[in-house]
């Protein structure tokens, strides 16, 4: 039996934790404006926007997108230079 690591980068990442760290850095504003759905622009929650994603696949596929950008984003921050 060998250990694999995954490449897939939101492996062991849960929506729950992706949207919470999206929110936390961007505000349910600017995520309402870069991802257009009622759940980020009218009365906002962590529960209602998982709801809503987790039965919507396109809207979930944006939010994993706009993670990964943001996950590199502050990746680059990160490095020493």
């Amino acid at each position: 039996m060998t250990d694999k690591q995954s490449n897939d980068p939101l492996h062991g990442v849960t929506l729950e934790m992706i949207l919470t760290r999206l929110v936390e850095h961007y505000g349910w504003e600017k995520m309402g404006t870069f991802i257009t759905i009622r759940c980020f622009n009218n009365d906002p929650s962590i529960k209602s926007s998982l709801q809503f994603l987790r039965r919507t696949p396109w809207a979930r596929k944006k939010v994993e997108e706009l993670y990964l950008r943001y996950n590199r984003e502050t990746s680059k921050q990160a490095r020493p230079r």
